[in-house]
């Protein structure tokens, strides 16, 4: 049963060079067609995944911040209907620093969005061109200035690991970044992702990305000094006071269920994937048609579920507790873990278990994927 709900919004100005998101740009948008569209998408959904009172709700995007203020209080409104909210909602809209979008956010506020996550990105102008941004630093500041005063609670993404950036560099901006006084920040590399015009940027020879190890170093220093800012990593990028983690991914990292909405929204709903249509017109016909936008339903074998509910919660600097897990799938942690590898990845440092839970320490966050694929177990990753 869900406990929390994603809708997305799939509308930019412009198409970010990195970005992999389902994100679209259009000459125009009829808002009242998809007000009534999202509103039919969020009622199938709650017919089938309603049980629980929802504790989170984020909207992503694409760029959430061009929404009129009175679309988002629509969708809330029908969501506390169809749900009903629990005492403390968290409810976060992904926004874009600019004067435009920062002209909403009282409204948004209004609107009942308590937690903005601003893409500020960068905090110099020439990275903020090459990173395709529409949005200058003086821009973004001002931004945020209005974001803080609008909303309880504020985050914003920075990406380092750039072409060329130094450590002396990165030293220098996260410490600027720090001092804006936010209690969450999500620190993302910069990866060249598949079918963005970055890998063609590359594979043409017009930038080169960042040495390997000099990332590494870039990200083992970030590790430290968020630490020491108090602001530790709760997962691999993302940064927080204790207590002000963002509630809604954490439902993500812990495996339980949401309801996603939306183009392109992915969902877990009782041991079942759902996807919507990616494409916006395709995600209207389909609720034209169907009166939702999914566009399949897929039953998760439970070694699935358990590999999943592993791959993303050793993200997490709390780790899993193989015991819990174990109860939850009906593996036995053994068949959960390869219990040699995890003891040869604690004897490396890149391990640590306390009882029956195990988390990957900081060392070990450097090179997760690589943690990741030599203790999962192998049989529960193939069955």
């Amino acid at each position: 049963m869900a406990r929390a709900l994603y809708i997305h919004w799939p509308f930019c100005l412009a198409k970010c060079p990195y970005c992999d998101f389902n994100s679209h740009v259009r000459d125009s948008v009829d808002v009242d067609l998809w007000r009534k569209a999202l509103l039919a998408d969020m009622r199938h959904e709650a017919e089938l995944a309603s049980g629980e009172t929802l504790t989170s709700i984020f909207f992503g995007g694409g760029t959430p911040s061009l929404m009129p203020p009175a679309l988002v209080a629509a969708l809330l409104e029908e969501a506390e209907r169809l749900w009903g909210f629990a005492e403390g909602i968290e409810i976060t809209l992904e926004a874009n620093p600019s004067s435009v979008e920062a002209e909403k956010f009282a409204g948004i506020a209004a609107a009942g969005v308590n937690r903005a996550s601003l893409g500020l990105q960068a905090l110099d102008d020439r990275t903020l061109r090459f990173l395709g941004r529409l949005h200058n630093v003086l821009e973004s500041l001002e931004a945020l200035t209005i974001a803080q005063q609008a909303f309880g609670r504020v985050s914003f993404d920075l990406i380092y690991a750039r072409p060329e950036q130094t450590l002396t560099l990165w030293r220098e901006e996260l410490a600027r970044a720090l001092g804006f006084g936010t209690t969450h920040m999500s620190l993302y590399q910069l990866t060249i992702e598949p079918g963005t015009r970055f890998e063609s940027m590359v594979r043409r020879g017009e930038f080169t990305p960042l040495d390997d190890d000099d990332a590494a170093d870039l990200f083992a220093f970030t590790q430290e000094a968020m630490r020491a800012a108090g602001l530790p990593a709760y997962e691999i990028s993302n940064h927080a006071r204790p207590g002000e983690e963002s509630r809604h991914n954490l439902t993500y990292w812990r495996y339980h269920d949401y309801a996603g909405i939306g183009p392109g929204a992915h969902g877990r709903r009782g041991g079942f994937a759902t996807t919507r249509h990616k494409k916006p017109e395709n995600w209207l016909a389909a609720i034209e048609r169907n009166g939702h936008g999914t566009q399949e339903e897929r039953a998760l074998g439970v070694s699935e579920q358990a590999s999943e509910a592993l791959l993303m919660g050793l993200r997490l600097a709390e780790g899993v507790d193989l015991a819990e897990l174990s109860k939850r799938f009906g593996f036995a942690p053994g068949e959960l873990v390869d219990l040699g590898a995890a003891e040869r990845c604690q004897k490396l440092g890149l391990l640590k278990q306390q009882g029956s839970r195990i988390a990957i320490t900081p060392d070990g966050m450097g090179v997760l994927d690589a943690v990741l694929g030599e203790i999962v177990s192998a049989s529960l990753v193939a069955a």
